[in-house]
């Protein structure tokens, strides 16, 4: 399931309620500036929203990967080698002005004439393969080894168990959802009226002296949500719908029994059973969004004078469709992984998972391949803030805390834009062994279809900036193996000495280095000095 939730119903309801892996040292940072590196106390301006990631973090003092200082004093005279980059996702919007021109086209598929030109099984695939056709909905996995009825199965009960208890919890966070919902539309309309004025500010918010109990209970309302983090109401109700439609769609598709999400004709569990799909690997609707998003995090074009720039250039993004809404099929990731190897792409990012995988075994097999064969594999670590040493999460390229099959695979959990005690992201999935790095996940603004823009948070943003450090470095210095850029990665990263607060919990806080194999926060700019110095 692509990895973005919404923000945390907890939280929320909250305020409804009361309204109403170690090694080398830092090279370029001196570990004495991160530590005495103040707080950013006053809020992100809209420039530092939209770019934040790449800023840098004694500068700014944002927990950005220092994209902007790599470009301006080590990228700015060199010349880089073209690298592919496959995104392993929804559909792409491949026609997006900030995406047009850094697209994969394989050369030797002559388009439209129905021929397998390059023989590689897979019929004119000019920008990628699309392996869900014209489907979209799915269903979760533990649903369909549910309908498939197989108590044999080891993870049958567990699977219906899980089932009563998130069919209970969609049905009560959608009504609860609404309810938001309809209370902040109610307190908006309060406050805009007493105010004569739809347009008003937090300051004017903050302004209000009143007698009315009315419009003093909407104006804690809004109050408590601009201390979250959000701007106005309007974004508080954008907010709040995202959730409403999140649970509409866990009801009528993902745990849905009778849906059939499948569309291709072929048997998910025949790994032979292959060619099914297509090429056409845009969004079925432009509310599939996800891909393009990821997409946009590595490699949108940069000083185009449009919308955002990706981490890297020099960067061609093969599209490969196979993450619907809902859990994608194990035989469609294990062949999109093979396809991207095959077709040369040096990096893949996945930004999806999941907590049952009854042919988890191909998709190992697949990293191993993409391992042996010098691809990295960037791997999102989930969004349910908890320790994935203690739970596994599908994709992964080990069993448990057990021996890796590739030294190319790398987790990611992700940062907001704000260092110190709350610079994890309360999503976060976290882990000691599996969670390899910390990247900017939190709020991150790119691209989306038919030439929009927006911001979302999940790990599913924060894998894609490593993948683009990770281009960067195959780019820059391709003659380093993906085993050696993985390891860079992880020893250039700044270190975290601070505590912080785990899976959003105040009560919860842990050491950094707790946290993370590195115990480091990715570092674009000490990456690229540590690639020139690595034989």
């Amino acid at each position: 399931m692509k990895l973005i939730k919404p923000f945390l119903l907890a939280s929320l309801t909250a305020v409804v309620l009361t309204s109403c892996g170690g090694g080398a040292a830092v090279i370029s940072t001196p570990i004495e500036n991160i530590d005495n590196t103040p707080l950013k106390e006053s809020e992100l301006t809209e420039n530092e929203k939209h770019t934040w990631g790449h800023l840098d973090l004694v500068k700014d003092t944002i927990p950005g990967m220092s994209v902007d200082k790599a470009y301006q004093e080590i990228i700015k005279d060199k010349k880089g080698k073209t690298v592919i980059v496959a995104v392993i996702d929804s559909g792409i919007d491949i026609e997006h002005e900030d995406l047009d021109g850094v697209v994969w086209t394989n050369e030797d598929e002559i388009p439209g004439n129905g021929i397998d030109d390059d023989k590689n099984g897979y019929v004119d695939d000019i920008h990628g393969w699309n392996f869900l056709g014209d489907a979209y909905d799915e269903q979760l996995e533990f649903v369909r080894i549910i309908v498939k009825g197989d108590k044999t199965n080891p993870q049958y009960d567990a699977a219906v168990a899980e089932y009563e208890e998130k069919y209970q919890e969609a049905i009560n966070n959608k009504q609860r959802y609404d309810q938001i919902y309809e209370m902040v539309k109610s307190a908006d309309e309060t406050v805009a009226n007493h105010l004569n004025k739809k347009d008003y500010t937090k300051e004017d918010v903050a302004a209000i002296k009143t007698d009315d109990a009315a419009v003093t209970q909407a104006v804690g309302m809004l109050q408590s949500m601009y201390a979250r983090g959000f701007d106005n109401s309007e974004a508080v109700l954008e907010a709040v719908k995202g959730g409403v439609e999140y649970y509409t769609d866990q009801l009528n598709a993902n745990l849905n029994k009778d849906l059939k999400g499948r569309k291709t004709g072929d048997d998910p569990d025949d790994l032979s059973d292959v060619g099914y799909g297509n090429g056409n690997v845009l969004p079925s609707e432009k509310g599939e969004s996800h891909g393009t998003h990821v997409a946009g995090i590595i490699a949108a074009e940069r000083n185009n004078g449009k919308g955002i720039n990706g981490v890297a250039n020099n960067v061609q993004i093969m599209s490969l469709r196979a993450v619907p809404n809902g859990d994608e099929y194990d035989k469609d990731i294990a062949l999109a992984i093979r396809y991207a190897v095959d077709n040369g792409a040096k990096v893949i990012n996945g930004s999806f998972g999941k907590y049952y995988s009854p042919h988890s075994d191909w998709v190992r097999d697949a990293i191993a391949y993409a391992g042996d064969n010098d691809v990295l594999f960037i791997n999102a670590a989930g969004n349910e803030g908890i320790d994935i040493d203690k739970k596994d999460v599908f994709p992964n390229d080990a069993i448990g805390t057990g021996p890796e099959v590739s030294n190319t695979f790398i987790t990611v959990g992700a940062l907001e834009p704000k260092y110190g005690s709350g610079m994890i992201a309360g999503f976060s999935n976290y882990g000691k062994y599996n969670v390899d790095v910390f990247a900017p996940g939190a709020k991150v603004y790119s691209t989306t279809p038919e030439n929009e823009y927006a911001t979302k948070g999940g790990t599913s943003m924060a894998a894609p900036a490593v993948a683009g450090v990770a281009a960067l470095i195959r780019s820059y210095y391709p003659k380093l193996s993906a085993a050696q850029v993985k390891q860079i990665i992880l020893d250039s990263g700044l270190p975290v000495k601070t505590n912080v607060v785990v899976g959003g919990e105040p009560s919860d806080v842990r050491p950094f280095a707790d946290l993370t194999k590195s115990a480091k926060m990715v570092n674009a700019y000490n990456a690229l000095i540590m690639a020139s110095q690595t034989k």
